[in-house]
């Protein structure tokens, strides 16, 4: 089957002098798109606190923070925003950097200044196990299928893409695309392909193409 689409995951960055003057280096992340970045319960000798008492943040995203604040010297602040206020937040000199498993798009470029990508991936349908689109092999394949993707990412353009499809309102959260699947809602949401590995990894019933 033919890629759809290659994603390009970066830094953004817009750095705030009066929170490295403080000694900091104040990251945002949602907190909830593993493989890149999650919230856990309980500390382990990977994760970093989230700022407020939210519980502790994991990931590859968590590990790229890590080298950026070693680097500057800094100490490391994880802050758990939802994704829309990212970049709100960057821009209101909330925190210094996103490393969110953000793609450098040219409508994210008028705002925000972006690192070299530090991961390449490509997009995936994640769709369940026994469904019908389990076995596409052409785009064409999802034709009629109730398909989705985050709401305000690049990943819900890309839907025009599978001609025929039910194009559904883009969701939140990829929990709340996962709860949706699982439950016969929709047919199936784009996602890179590890945060696929990740959501299969942990959903017995779903698979991806």
């Amino acid at each position: 089957m033919k890629r759809i689409i290659v994603t390009l995951l970066a830094v953004a960055m817009l750095l705030s002098a009066c929170a490295i003057a403080e000694g900091t280096f104040r990251v945002g992340m949602e907190c909830d798109y593993p493989p890149f970045n999650w919230t856990q319960v309980e500390a382990d000798e990977n994760s970093v606190a989230i700022d407020g008492g939210f519980g502790y943040a994991g990931g590859y995203d968590v590990e790229i923070a890590k080298k950026i604040a070693e680097g500057l010297g800094k100490e490391l602040v994880v802050c758990k925003i939802e994704w829309d206020g990212l970049i709100p937040a960057l821009n209101s000199d909330q925190i210094d950097a996103v490393i969110a498993g953000m793609s450098p798009t040219a409508e994210r470029k008028i705002t925000v200044d972006f690192t070299d990508a530090y991961y390449n991936s490509d997009l995936v349908v994640v769709v369940r196990k026994d469904s019908d689109q389990a076995n596409a092999a052409t785009l064409a394949d999802f034709a009629g299928a109730k398909i989705t993707a985050q709401l305000n990412t690049f990943h819900y353009t890309v839907l025009d893409q599978l001609e025929g499809i039910d194009k559904m309102p883009a969701m939140e959260t990829f929990p709340a695309m996962i709860t949706a699947l699982n439950s016969g809602a929709i047919d199936g949401y784009i996602s890179e392909r590890p945060g696929a590995v990740s959501a299969v990894a942990a959903n017995d019933g779903l698979t991806f193409v």
